[in-house]
């Protein structure tokens, strides 16, 4: 459906990822088995692809991890389609529309499934990761890449504080097995990541 591909599941949860937009972003959404609930893990592009597989997927959220422009393309269409969209106050400003804001260290509920809110600052302001209790996934947006964070470069970013979040929000919390997964491009582990990080500090990007 959709070229939506199913890229994780467990007795619990199912996790659906397809491509979207002109910079190929990630979308998820995260499933409970049970009770057939799902939440949306940025409302990106591509609005009508988008909101057809929000409804077979039965999306009742949209959560967004941040509030740049390729992220957030089809959050005015989602909310048409009666789906609440969540984001982190510092970059409510940079969407069209919004209905709830994202409080730091919070459980966003999912049928029985669990996504921790963790504020990660540095890509913008409001930069989010979500970790889905009792898996080894953790959805980090533009923050955490394979290879290293995100670009810092765009206005209200900043390279101290991403190292800061990555450091102490990620890699200080979660073991080497975690699986992240980025707003772009392929999965990777903290286990295979951990090891540079003195390496991005060097490189200073």
């Amino acid at each position: 459906m959709d070229n939506v591909d199913l890229v994780w599941s467990d007795a619990a949860a199912e996790v659906h990822r397809f491509v979207v937009g002109p910079l190929a972003n990630n979308v998820y959404v995260v499933r409970c088995r049970r009770s057939g609930v799902a939440t949306l893990i940025d409302a990106a592009n591509e609005h009508e692809r988008l909101v057809r597989v929000a409804r077979a997927l039965g999306v009742a959220s949209v959560l967004e991890t941040h509030g740049h422009w390729d992220h957030i393309g089809a959050v005015n269409e989602v909310r048409l389609a009666g789906i609440d969209v969540w984001v982190r106050e510092e970059d409510s400003s940079l969407l069209p529309s919004y209905d709830h804001l994202l409080d730091d260290d919070t459980l966003h509920r999912v049928g029985d499934l669990r996504l921790r809110v963790l504020h990660t600052p540095g890509h913008t302001p409001g930069s989010v990761s979500f970790y889905l209790e009792g898996t080894p996934l953790l959805f980090t947006g533009d923050t955490l890449f394979p290879g290293g964070p995100g670009n810092t470069t765009f206005e209200g970013g900043d390279f101290a504080t991403i190292i800061r979040s990555i450091e102490q929000r990620i890699f200080r919390v979660y073991g080497d097995t975690t699986i992240i997964w980025p707003g772009h491009g392929a999965p990777s582990t903290l286990g295979a990541e951990r090891p540079h990080f003195e390496e991005w500090i060097e490189r200073g990007w």
